[in-house]
């Protein structure tokens, strides 16, 4: 029978287990473990050890069948656990998820790696089981054969304290009738079996929880389909034979007898349940289909709305009101597919409690996190895109910023330092800052390392700007290079990774307080409030994120600057000013700045100013990849179709600063040549 059509569901709720299992580990007291926190760690390895069964995944059933064995012990008072037992099991998660990705793209695990973790596994039963010191337990462990396959476990005798379940099904196709009463089979002892037209029932007797069962099949249909009740004990006897294929669960579910969770794990578990059967997975390229052929319905509503403009409104009312309730349909429509993409950034925080123990632990550091606005959402494809940024810029705190415990407490703080991962959305945008109660940024030491490396740096500098000095490429002040940092690789790199996803990067410190690492972001990048301009003929998109204000300049705030180009005071500030017309080469646009207008914008690199005709008016646009559809244009970011049916150009405002450079440094060259051309002449 064909199970790939299971597989990647089972790939995606494993994953899903596995982040489960890591967060109630690095919750648990290991002093005084929490019953509900260790009955719902042992029922994930539980239920990833079922699916990976029913697959043959049989190095992924091995390692789970022998953790599962010690959070079974541990959870019923045999096993004392303790933070180096806790660390193992954490590997043993590594291993799984390597495990995982391995079956996943159609490969076996590595047999060293497997061995291994099996290894550490079995050395913590031996020691921790029959009373064996630890260097008898090596020895056993040294000794032992590899980890057979669960499937030849040998037939045991049913316990006493086995329970009759009788299981039901309902909705169910052939192929999935076919598949549960296999599953089952791997659960316990089928007493009997009674399939039907899409149902099937069975009475099976097992040590395995109602939990248990319904989680192992919910990787073949919906918990809504299963139902289960508990006969009265009945006697038990031995069974001369049973199917090879059933010894395996039933040999694992006598050695965990009394299985069932506490009431208050099994109402968890159930809430949990009737969550996920109120939601579906879809794939992503499908969602994304779908929001681009809604971008194309509000496009095409776009161009009636503006074709409409012409109409006599009292001749045409009635086509002209059932046009305003299709734009507002359109819009709330966009706006819930849009919806759908957005994840929370519980999915990126949820990380890194695991990243900050681990690390914390390395450099010798007591450190707690905080989060806040865990809720908030962001796009899908930027919440994965933030991952290894805010991932560097953690590491980054905890290794440079948060003091020892000895350092801390001399300087009279607590011992503990504190770092804080907060999202909050502003405008239409989402914040990000990663903050700590360090000892900040030491501009003395910054500055000193920025001239040595030979960077345009003066002592006069705002902090805002020396602060920025850490992202250039090869920027470190680390004293010594550990396996965490100080090569001065990674902070450019995330500059730049938040610069792709159209955003930007402020710092904040103070020494002896803290640093605060602020990224802003768009929503998404699906849809664009921008600020329409005119240059010329031309119509272009200004990123409404980064304009500040407009104004039209008089004659005496702007001046020239040899070799640099013109420049517009601004209440005392003076700031470039960048000419679109000459940007993108726009024939019949406006020369004399006094009759255009000036747009003040901000970007990573500070504020300038750009000329254009005149401001069109701010609206939504939707964003088309211009790469994809053409090629890469310097200085145009994306593409768009306007209400008239015309495209117009996105402009990369960070890159504007990087092309004036340029035309002014060819400029000069076309100078000089001509210079020297008149001297030999």
């Amino acid at each position: 029978m064909d199970l790939s059509q299971f597989t990647q569901a089972f790939f995606v709720e494993a994953v899903e287990l596995l982040g489960e299992m890591e967060h109630l580990l690095l919750e648990l007291d290991v002093a005084a473990p929490d019953a509900e926190q260790l009955n719902a760690i042992f029922r994930a390895a539980h239920s990833i050890k079922g699916g990976a069964a029913t697959f043959g995944f049989v190095a992924l059933t091995d390692t789970t069948h022998l953790l599962e064995t010690l959070l079974d012990r541990a959870r019923h008072g045999q096993l004392q656990l303790s933070l180096p037992m806790v660390d193992a099991f954490l590997e043993t998660k590594d291993a799984l998820q390597e495990q995982l990705t391995a079956y996943q793209a159609g490969n076996e695990p590595e047999p060293e790696m497997v061995a291994h973790i099996c290894a550490v596994l079995q050395q913590l039963a031996l020691e921790h089981g029959n009373g064996e010191t630890p260097a008898a337990a090596q020895a056993a462990v040294a000794a032992a054969p590899a980890p057979a396959p669960v499937a030849a476990a040998p037939v045991q005798e049913a316990s006493q304290e086995d329970a009759v379940l009788n299981v039901a099904f309902s909705g169910l196709s052939d192929s999935e009738t076919g598949l549960l009463a296999d599953e089952l089979a791997n659960l316990g002892q089928v007493l009997s079996s009674t399939p039907g037209k899409g149902t099937l029932q069975v009475r099976l007797r097992t040590a395995c929880s109602s939990d248990d069962i319904v989680a192992v099949c919910c990787f073949l249909i919906d918990e809504s389909q299963i139902r289960i009740e508990s006969e009265a004990q009945a006697p038990v006897r031995a069974e001369a034979a049973q199917p090879a294929e059933a010894a395996s669960a039933a040999d694992a579910a006598r050695a965990k007898a009394s299985a069932a969770p506490s009431g208050g794990a099994a109402s968890t578990s159930a809430a949990s349940a009737s969550k996920e059967s109120s939601s579906i997975r879809v794939d992503v390229e499908k969602v994304d289909q779908l929001i681009n052929l809604v971008g194309e319905l509000v496009i095409t509503q776009s161009m009636l709305t503006q074709a409409a403009t012409r109409l006599d409104p009292v001749a045409y009312e009635r086509f002209l009101s059932g046009l305003g309730h299709l734009e507002r349909n359109a819009r709330d429509l966009q706006e819930s597919v849009m919806s759908i993409r957005m994840m929370p950034m519980d999915y990126v925080f949820s990380r890194f409690p695991r990243v900050i123990r681990d690390v914390s632990a390395k450099l010798g550091k007591q450190v707690r996190l905080d989060t806040f606005g865990k809720e908030t959402e962001l796009d899908k494809g930027l919440i994965e895109r933030i991952v290894d940024p805010l991932t560097h810029l953690v590491r980054n705190s905890l290794d440079h910023g948060i003091e020892t415990p000895g350092q801390r407490t001399a300087k009279g703080k607590d011992a503990t330092g504190q770092l804080l991962l907060s999202a909050q959305h502003h405008g239409g945008n989402i914040v990000i800052e990663v903050s700590d109660d360090g000892a900040g940024l030491n501009r003395d030491k910054i500055l000193a390392k920025a001239m040595q490396q030979g960077l345009a740096v003066s002592d006069t500098m705002p902090d805002e700007e020396v602060w920025q000095l850490i992202f250039a490429p090869g920027f470190s002040t680390a004293e010594q290079v550990t396996d965490i940092s100080g090569r001065g690789v990674g902070m450019d790199v995330v500059k730049r990774n938040i610069q792709e996803m159209g955003g930007h990067v402020e710092i904040i410190s103070r020494q002896g307080q803290g640093t605060t690492t602020r990224i802003v972001l768009p929503l998404t990048l699906a849809i664009l409030n921008g600020m329409s301009v005119k240059v010329g003929d031309e119509a272009y998109i200004l990123p409404l994120s980064y304009v500040i204000e407009s104004l039209q300049p008089s004659a005496e705030h702007l001046h020239s600057i040899t070799g640099e180009g013109r420049v517009i005071k601004v209440r005392g500030e003076y700031l470039p000013l960048i000419e679109l017309h000459r940007v993108f080469d726009v024939s019949g646009a406006l020369d004399d700045a006094t009759r255009g207008i000036v747009v003040i914008v901000q970007a990573e690199s500070g504020r300038f100013a750009l000329l254009v005709d005149e401001l069109l008016g701010q609206h939504q646009v939707v964003v088309k990849n211009l790469e994809t559809n053409y090629r890469k244009v310097p200085g145009i970011s994306a593409a768009t179709i306007l209400g008239d049916g015309s495209v117009a150009f996105i402009i990369d405002v960070g890159a504007m600063p990087r092309i004036r450079r340029a035309q002014a440094a060819s400029a000069l060259a076309l100078a000089d040549a001509a210079r020297t051309d008149a001297v030999a002449a």
